[in-house]
């Protein structure tokens, strides 16, 4: 928990800056996760996944541009980036 608390602290202290660059790498996670997703066709269960990684990618976005708290948008960043990854993760088994 110290950890969290630490870097929090570091994302409010240069929240600008964080943003910036959370925007770009999220989006890239995202969109790294909805290649591999539609890697494995276009059935349904890829259709939810993909709707899902859109969701969870673009309330990062719309955080940041409604200028929510940097608790908020700090937390959904580290829920996108997990998201993305467990979605790689689970898409590159499939193959």
């Amino acid at each position: 928990m110290e950890l969290y608390q630490k870097t929090l602290a570091n994302f409010k202290n240069s929240f600008f800056a964080y943003a910036t660059l959370a925007i770009i790498g999220q989006s890239c996670f995202g969109s790294i996760a909805a290649m591999y997703t539609l890697s494995n066709g276009t059935n349904p269960l890829q259709m939810v996944q993909l709707a899902l990684i859109v969701l969870i990618c673009m309330s990062v976005n719309t955080a940041i541009l409604a200028q929510l708290t940097a608790k908020t948008v700090f937390n959904l960043l580290i829920l996108s980036v997990l998201s993305s990854i467990f979605f790689i993760i689970v898409n590159t088994l499939l193959i």
